[in-house]
Order: structure tokens, then C-alpha cells, then sequence
């Protein structure tokens, strides 16, 4: 089952050792928003609840003192090193991290990016500090330069969040796929729930009586993986069969001119809704307005799908990417050519009549959440931080 794969002694009872002392470095956590930093945030909140009493010095490259930091506590407490020349910051970080670890010999350093990695093996090898390096997605899928290669091929582990990312990371750049540890994304199931539509929002995005597909993404035209064009293009075949259907797009970027003019040549602009740039806190509520999350992506893994489904929301994703594990391997969700527009039309024509198991929202919230729940990830991270 992909809950084996995925996590690590789940159901193991043993406590972190009281005296754990670790450092985790990161380039920046609150400067910006995006889903590196929203993954980071969930360590910090499964960190600060492990059992035994584990302590962690955090550095932030580009962060600036926050008084509003939820996270700080005895648990977790955090050092800044935003600076408007970024190498001086950069050398800061690095004469005040190896001050730390000479005084303090941690048991373990977390460097949080390959940006990093270089500094992290230059620092923690020749003091004996073992470390871990955290992946993520595309930023390791290329060949990296040699200096990163050898700072991989030199920590104790890598933790990366999907098999996809894994196996993409391995072929490139010949790592060792045994150093290769699984740390999943999470949902907060309290945070994303089902849920009526709001009426201002129909009205807003003028919803009423229709059929909606929704999807959240950058429209960054270095960003079109995410495969909105693709969706607009299975449009007028969805259309045929489903006259109501409507697309409502959740984000910003210097893509959406050419996405609404694809809109237009293909005759469907009236179906499509640039919605633009929604907070985090308000994206429960648009997922409120859908009837099925489409982004046939190539993701790391793909939040976005976690967040659709605890809100009870069917989903379809790419067939060759990270989304296997959010989705299943095709249990929880649809999974097709992620630039096929007739196969994506195709999978929105079947979720939207609706007669799948796939499309049982309080189903696929509860297979969601007890997969990739808080206390799923708050497990898997206290049995890495035991291996």
C-alpha cells in the first residue's frame, strides 16, 4: 500500500531523545509564499508536538526579523539574515551557523534546500555533523553542478516528498536511492473541509447553475507544465456534453494573456474565469465552488490535490509525476496524459456525471486525511528524525 511506501514506522510508540538538539537551515520560510514554504511551515508544526523534548535552532537566509512567528518556542527558536547585499547576508548566516555548531555540536543539521547544500557539507564535514538534505521537486531533476552532486552524495540522507521526485533525483544525478528517505506533504483536514458554496462568490465569478472545474496554479509562463492551456483546450469537447461547464482559474502571472487569447481563438472565453490571486485563507472557499480540481501537471507531488480532496473536491492529475502519491497510484483520483486535452476532457466528462467512487467527497476526504493528515506527517517525521 502507498502508505507503506510513503511513510516510515507509522505506528512506532518510542519517544525522540530528550537531549535531541538540531539545526535546520533554510533559504526563506515568511518572505514569500509558495508550496516549499508551505511544507516547511507543517515541520515546524509536527516538530513543535513530537514526543520527548526536541529543541531546534532555525537559520533563514532571506528572513527578516517577524514578531508575528507562530512557530518560535522553546521547542524551535529562529535566527534571521535578510540583507539588501545578499552575499553579505549569505556570509553571515554562514559565520553565525558555524560559530553554533562549533559550540554546540548538534546532533543534526537539516539544510532545507541544494542552494544550501554546498555551504552545509562545507561546514558540518569536516566537524563529524551528520546532515540531511531536503528536496522537493524540479529544483533536482537536472543534472546539478559536481559541488551539489558531492554535497548529496555526502549527507547522511535526503528526504524528498514523492517517489516521482526520488526516482527523477536518482537518474540525474546518480544519488543512491537507499539515502533517499520519504517525507510526503500534509493536509490540514481542520483547515480544508467540505463545505457550502458562498453566493457571493457565485455571483462574484458569475457561477450559478453551472458545472465548475477549478484550478489553482502560478500562470508563469516559465510554468505551463501546469497544464492550464491543456484544460482550456479540452473545453469545447467538454461543452458538447456538458452545455453549464464553467473553468475558474485560481492565480496570477505573465501567462494570462496568452491563456485568455487561447480562450478566445478556441471560442469558449465566456467559459473561462481568471479569478487572479487568492490568499491561502480564503482558498477553502473557492474549492467550496467546484466540482472537480483539474491540473494535469507534472508535479513533485501537488498540495493542491490534498487540499481539493479534503474539501470533498474529485481531482485529476498528470500520469507521469508526484501526483501518484497524493492520488494514490489512481485510487483517490483520475490520472491521464497531462498534455492530452481529449483525455483530459474525456476524465472531467466521467467526474462530472459523477458515477465513480472517486467522486464520493466524504470518501475522498477521509482516504485523504488518513494518509496525509497532520498526525500521518507529525508520525513519519519523528520516526526520520529515530532513523
Amino acid at each position: 500500500m502507498l502508505i507503506d511506501t510513503v511513510g516510515e514506522n507509522l505506528n512506532s510508540g518510542k519517544k525522540v531523545n530528550k537531549q535531541a538538539n538540531h539545526v535546520f537551515v533554510f533559504l526563506e520560510i515568511f518572505a514569500c509564499e509558495g508550496g516549499i514554504q508551505s511544507y516547511v511551515k507543517d515541520i515546524f508544526r509536527a516538530y513543535a508536538e513530537l514526543n520527548g523534548g526536541c529543541k531546534a535552532e532555525v537559520f533563514l537566509l532571506r528572513d527578516n526579523y517577524d514578531h508575528s512567528n507562530p512557530f518560535e518556542s522553546d521547542s524551535l527558536k529562529f535566527h534571521y539574515f535578510q540583507n539588501k547585499l545578499p552575499q553579505m547576508g549569505r556570509l553571515n548566516m554562514a559565520g553565525a551557523l558555524l560559530k553554533f555548531l562549533l559550540q554546540k555540536r548538534p546532533q543534526h543539521v537539516f539544510c532545507g534546500h541544494i542552494n544550501l547544500a554546498v555551504l552545509i557539507q562545507i561546514l558540518c564535514q569536516p566537524l563529524g555533523i551528520p546532515y540531511t538534505v531536503l528536496t522537493y521537486g524540479k529544483e533536482v531533476w537536472e543534472p546539478l553542478k559536481n559541488s551539489e552532486r558531492r554535497a548529496l552524495a555526502s549527507a547522511n540522507a535526503i528526504w524528498t516528498i514523492s517517489r516521482y521526485s526520488r526516482d527523477r533525483a536518482c537518474a540525474a544525478n546518480g544519488l543512491d536511492a537507499k539515502k533517499i528517505k520519504m517525507l510526503p506533504c500534509a493536509i490540514n483536514g481542520d483547515k480544508f473541509t467540505p463545505g457550502s458554496q458562498q453566493p457571493e462568490l457565485v455571483e462574484k465569478y458569475g457561477l450559478g447553475g453551472t458545472k465548475v472545474l477549478m484550478t489553482v496554479a502560478r500562470l508563469w509562463s516559465g510554468d505551463i507544465y501546469k497544464g492550464v492551456d491543456v484544460t482550456i483546450r479540452a473545453l469545447p469537447q467538454i461543452a458538447e456534453a456538458l452545455p453549464e461547464i464553467k473553468y475558474l482559474v485560481i492565480g496570477r502571472g505573465d501567462d494570462q494573456p496568452r491563456l485568455a487569447q487561447l480562450a478566445q481563438d478556441l471560442g469558449v472565453s465566456d467559459r473561462v474565469v481568471f479569478a487572479g490571486f487568492v490568499p491561502t485563507e480564503q482558498l477553502m472557499a473557492h474549492y467550496r465552488l467546484a466540482d472537480a480540481y483539474i491540473m494535469p501537471s507534472q508535479e513533485g507531488f501537488g498540495i493542491v490535490y490534498l487540499e481539493a480532496m479534503a474539501c470533498g473536491v474529485p481531482v485529476l492529475s498528470g500520469d507521469d509525476d508526484g501526483s501518484a502519491d497524493p492520488l494514490q497510484d489512481g485510487k483517490l483520483g483520475w490520472r491521464v496524459p497531462h498534455r492530452d486535452p481529449e483525455a483530459v476532457a474525456k476524465a472531467c466528462i466521467e467526474i462530472l456525471r459523477g458515477h465513480d467512487q472517486r467522486c464520493d467527497g466524504q470518501w475522498l476526504r477521509e482516504q485523504a486525511i488518513a494518509t496525509f493528515g497532520m498526525e500521518a506527517f507529525r508520525r513519519r517525521l519523528q520516526a526520520l528524525l529515530l532513523s
